[in-house]
């Protein structure tokens, strides 16, 4: 779990590079405004193995089975906490919470009252101002108002060239909490607008609508969300969420989309007997998306609805009080693209004192289709040689990648298990291995040349999708924490992955988000964090982080630190210097897959800012 106090001495100002303090997940920023993250591999601009919420809030996208991340966004001194599950969640969280799940979660009106004033800027964080504001509408109705706003450079091309990928942002938002007896409801919502844009590789897509001086574009949206939660006792609750979630974006020609979902949530949990907490639950989702043909994607039909319907139980049984814990569970979600649906999960949790703790779990996950992978056609490349040659084709040949209605789900069983040993109360350990058994994964086949009919001439290699490739993973995950003194914490984290991946062998070259995963994800990630204070006054925050190579885009190993000081010259004030990626002045993180935007370096910056509470 990401605390609050964790992203404030860390200096992030986003919430994908918060991320990178938990073990077990990979981020790594393809430009200004673009992240590839995901958990224990299959990493990517639109990675599809990893459930994304903003307070309970799915944010993953029915389009293409993915989170857009630079839309994933609050005033980061308002995050209470951020959940970080490794490993299959399906039985709770349902389809497509395959290989983890990452909750954010934002604080409670109540916690939140007062004014908040911070405002900085400094070289690639050329300019950010947030403001919050949290009052009373009675005792028993604390409410919160924010708006933020922000501006950040743009990256560089490995040749040194302006990749057009500034982003400008805003963003409002509100809270209202009540408490009536055993009842809490919470109203809360938000909208944003960005400024976003990138450029195209147009020595892999060569198309005439590509420019080389790059494109800029817009994205605007928001939400609403009302929760309801009746409290009886320690193991028994209700709980009814529903929200509304829309977003438009446009990026010509990349992309141009309209999308809107409904959820609504349901879930009860009491007690059975003694030794039986029951948890069961209902949800349904509506997908509603619309999106325009551009040079590089089109899809057939243009506008579609999708319907998600799930239900699960999890019985937590204490077979020995206090000491031993099995959980059984099922999940059972029908959706309009595969039908039903089984995700079963158990786990055995052994606690034998204070000190020591050990679990297993068995787990089944689906990550079910997207709508590009069943209805879109997307230009992925235009080839002037063969992959793995220098010799010029006589005519190019553009591989496009055309969806298919009989796409199926991936599938992964997963075999986990952990050992957590606490020292003292300044100090422990927390290990995890796990194996993952991926069948029926998205795997590409060629189907036949033909001669376009537009200009330029060239041959149309399509490349169809099927379900024939497979993977087994293996790695571990290490943390630990410790206090050597009252003033000095020390916290480190270790994660290994090992990737075997059985697909078509020419399109291992083509493919990085599947068939060439194992060369795009990094095998060692190392994190270290020291946060000293100096005085009530004065702290010093080091991070240091090391990524090994990731050699399908032939892009070496680093290491990089961020630092931060922060001064508090009186009670109410903080003045606060961050430095980020130091140790070089550019580095590479990851390519764009999918959309072949320029790859970039990503600097080294230094900023400053300053925050009044009151």
């Amino acid at each position: 779990m990401i605390t609050q106090d964790d992203i404030r001495r860390s200096g992030v100002t986003n919430i994908p590079d918060a991320l990178r303090m938990a073990p077990g997940v990979q981020v790594e920023r393809v430009g200004t405004d673009k992240w590839s993250i995901s958990i224990r591999g299959f990493n990517g601009l639109y990675a599809n193995k990893l459930q994304v919420l903003m307070d309970g809030r799915s944010v993953y996208s029915p389009i293409f089975s993915g989170v857009l991340w630079e839309q994933q966004d609050t005033l980061i001194e308002d995050i209470e906490r951020i959940e970080v599950i490794r490993g299959p969640a399906a039985t709770v969280w349902g389809a497509n919470a395959v290989n983890g799940v990452i909750n954010i979660i934002t604080k409670k009106a109540a916690d939140t009252q007062g004014t908040l004033l911070t405002a900085g800027g400094g070289s690639f964080e050329q300019g950010f101002v947030g403001a919050r504001y949290g009052g009373k509408i009675n005792e028993e109705t604390p409410f919160r108002v924010y708006a933020k706003g922000f501006s950040r450079d743009n990256t560089a091309s490995l040749s040194g060239a302006n990749n057009h990928d500034q982003w400008h942002s805003a963003r409002g938002g509100f809270r209202v909490d009540h408490a009536r007896g055993i009842d809490q409801f919470t109203l809360q919502g938000d909208i944003f607008t960005n400024s976003v844009g990138g450029t195209l590789n147009r020595a892999v897509l060569d198309l005439p609508s590509v420019s080389a001086n790059g494109q800029r574009g817009h994205q605007e949206g928001g939400n609403i969300r009302f929760r309801w939660d009746r409290t009886y006792s320690e193991r028994s609750s209700v709980m009814l969420q529903t929200y509304y979630d829309q977003s438009r974006s446009e990026l010509l020609p990349v992309g141009k989309y309209l999308s809107e979902s409904f959820d609504i949530d349901f879930q009860h949990r009491f007690p059975l007997f003694d030794r039986h907490d029951l948890t069961w639950g209902t949800n349904y989702r509506l997908y509603r998306n619309k999106v325009f043909d551009t040079d590089i994607v089109t899809f057939s039909p243009r506008q579609q609805s999708n319907q998600l319907f799930s239900a699960f139980i999890r019985d937590d049984i204490s077979l020995v009080p206090d000491r031993l814990r099995f959980t059984l569970g099922t999940r059972l979600d029908h959706n309009d693209f595969t039908g039903l649906e089984i995700q079963p999960n158990a786990r055995l949790m052994w606690t034998p004192n204070t000190e020591n703790s050990a679990w297993m779990s068995v787990s089944r996950a689906v990550r079910t289709p997207s709508r590009s992978e069943n209805d879109a056609i997307l230009n992925l490349a235009q080839l002037h040689a063969l992959p793995g040659s220098s010799f010029p084709l006589p005519i190019p040949i553009l591989a496009t990648l055309q969806g298919s209605s009989s796409f199926n789900s991936e599938k992964l069983l997963a075999y986990e298990i952990g050992y957590r040993h606490q020292f003292s109360p300044q100090a422990y350990i927390d290990m995890t291995g796990f194996i993952n058994d991926y069948s029926q994964l998205r795997d590409l086949s060629f189907g036949a040349l033909s001669l376009s009919t537009g200009l330029p001439r060239q041959l149309i290699l399509p490349a169809l999708l099927n379900n024939q490739a497979s993977a087994l993973t293996y790695g571990f995950e290490v943390s630990t924490d410790w206090r050597p003194v009252d003033k000095w914490r020390l916290q480190s984290s270790y994660s290994f992955l090992d990737m075997h991946i059985s697909s078509n062998e020419l399109l291992k070259k083509l493919d990085p988000t599947n068939g060439g995963a194992a060369k795009v994800n990094p095998q060692h990630q190392l994190s270290l964090r020291s946060n000293y204070d100096f005085s009530e006054k004065l702290q010093l925050n080091l991070w240091l982080r090391y990524t090994s190579a990731i050699s399908f885009y032939s892009i070496p190993s680093y290491v990089t630190m961020d630092a931060k000081l922060a001064y508090k010259p009186i009670r109410n004030v903080e003045l606060f210097l961050v430095g980020q990626n130091l140790f070089s002045q550019n580095h590479r993180e990851l390519v764009s897959d999918g959309v072949p935007f320029m790859p970039a370096f990503i600097p080294r910056g230094i900023y400053a800012g300053a925050e009044w509470r009151f």
